[in-house]
């Protein structure tokens, strides 16, 4: 089941900014009335913790997680950079580097609403993992209205960067390589998610 509840309180759980704010900040330590001690954490309870963050970063459910790790494993390669490949290469995602939208959140709702297409065609599916050359664009009615043009006003002025493996034009983009591991987030430590799920 997604999870719908407070943002900021998943962010102090996991003491890593996952939804584009730093709001969580202003109220050090773990969420709760009377907040435990972290502690010191056992091997088990680091890796599950960066699984956790790795997992609400990308708005995913556990079931999909696993299944996009389990195709990760199965291909060429190293495991853990496949694994954050196809993470990175989720529509929602791509729709969200791209610059599109202004959280992922927001690019997930885009999508499952109607209102993105790849190569000209409507696809509806946030999951989706795009393919090289593709086109990502917004649909042209949607596109021209106020208050997506004040969405991405809002992006402009976070002056975030679209990463090199990604293309972007007005309200669209194409997808020009897959990312090398130095384009994903440095602060993802995957090697602790392939322990847990190898155990």
């Amino acid at each position: 089941m997604r999870y719908t509840g407070p943002k900021r309180k998943l962010e102090r759980r996991e003491n890593a900014t996952l939804f584009g704010s730093d709001a969580w900040k202003k109220r050090s330590g773990m969420p709760g009335q009377h907040p435990v001690s972290r502690g010191r954490p056992s091997n088990y309870s680091i890796q599950f913790r960066e699984k956790q963050k790795v997992k609400r970063t990308y708005l995913m459910t556990e079931k999909q997680f696993r299944k996009f790790f389990d195709e990760a494993r199965k291909s060429t390669g190293n495991t853990g950079t496949r694994f954050l490949q196809l993470l990175e290469m989720r529509l929602d995602n791509v729709v969200y580097r791209m610059g599109l939208a202004k959280t992922r959140n927001q690019a997930r709702q885009f999508v499952t609403h109607g209102h993105v297409r790849i190569n000209g065609r409507k696809m509806d599916i946030p999951s989706y993992v795009v393919n090289v050359k593709d086109e990502v664009s917004m649909k042209p009615k949607m596109a021209k209205t106020a208050a997506y043009k004040h969405v991405l006003e809002e992006v402009k002025l976070e002056k975030r960067q679209v990463p090199d493996w990604l293309t972007k034009a007005a309200t669209s983009g194409q997808v020009l390589s897959e990312p090398l591991r130095e384009n994903i987030d440095k602060g993802i430590k995957e090697q602790f998610i392939i322990e847990l799920y190898s155990k």
